[in-house]
């Protein structure tokens, strides 16, 4: 334990940092994630593919008239945040990041403390309503307004015993229509080897476990969501940029990805896939 910090327990967050090429790790998540790619050697591949949807989507979403994000289970502050891409489209964009992990909170606080647009609250993403009700999210976060909810990388490390549907459920009943929601899912439909099913093994020991989900699950969870083109599809096929010059390999693809637009009454029907 180092100044309140577990540095012997792999961290998930910690562990994603060190997959995007960050400093912000020890060596117990370092392992970890060594352990993780001997299983699955395309997971760094697969970390990069999510920030990258991540960009896509938050342009996309500010290009739509979003000026509100809620980042929730936004790990360790990165290259490409969200605030920053967002303001690259409107520089009167607002966006609360919420994680639980302190050590996120930390740095995200010191890294935001010039950015009056921009908080980081500490919120468990399995109690939303706690979130919800944060003060400080509610001084920059107008629910009067759209909103686009973020989830990426998130939701499977919640376990089905929590409810994944009912806790995107209760923030979806939050926002107005017009609101966005934005995730990102792994799942084992690829899995024809177990690589990914090894791979998960591995967070039995870290501080968050991995539930990996079907398609059809996944799809749940955007009820209530119009889906926008292209649909509930693999990470790299979510809007890919076309002056990019990343392979599409399917082969590489075990994540899946969605936005999501909240409809109102008697607009739209069943969200599609």
């Amino acid at each position: 334990m180092m100044d309140g910090i577990d540095v012997n327990t792999p961290n998930v967050p910690r562990m994603y940092d060190y997959l995007l090429g960050g400093k912000d790790n020890y060596a117990a998540d370092r392992e970890a994630v060594e352990e993780v790619v001997r299983h699955a050697p395309d997971t760094p591949f697969m970390a990069r593919e999510n920030r990258a949807f991540l960009r896509r989507a938050v342009r996309f979403l500010a290009e739509s008239g979003i000026r509100q994000f809620i980042d929730i289970g936004s790990g360790l502050p990165t290259q490409g945040n969200v605030h920053e891409i967002a303001h690259q489209v409107a520089p009167d964009a607002r966006v609360v990041y919420v994680d639980r992990e302190p050590v996120v909170l930390a740095h995200g606080r010191a890294l935001l403390a010039a950015t009056p647009e921009v908080t980081v609250i500490q919120g468990d993403a399995r109690r939303p309503g706690e979130i919800l009700e944060d003060p400080e999210l509610n001084a920059l976060i107008d629910f009067d307004r759209p909103v686009a909810v973020l989830m990426l990388a998130v939701l499977h490390f919640i376990g089905d015993h929590d409810d994944p549907p009912g806790i995107v459920a209760r923030l979806r009943d939050a926002v107005v229509p017009g609101s966005y929601l934005a995730v990102s899912h792994v799942t084992g439909d690829f899995d024809t080897d177990s690589r990914v099913r090894d791979a998960g093994a591995v967070y039995e020991k870290a501080t968050y476990q991995i539930t990996l989900r079907a398609r059809a699950d996944i799809a749940r969870l955007f009820d209530g969501f119009e889906l926008v083109d292209p649909g509930l599809t693999t990470l790299s096929m979510w809007r890919p940029d076309p002056r990019s010059t990343v392979p599409l390999r399917a082969d590489r693809q075990w994540c899946y990805a969605g936005v999501g637009r909240k409809v109102g009454p008697g607009e739209g029907g069943p969200a599609r896939t």
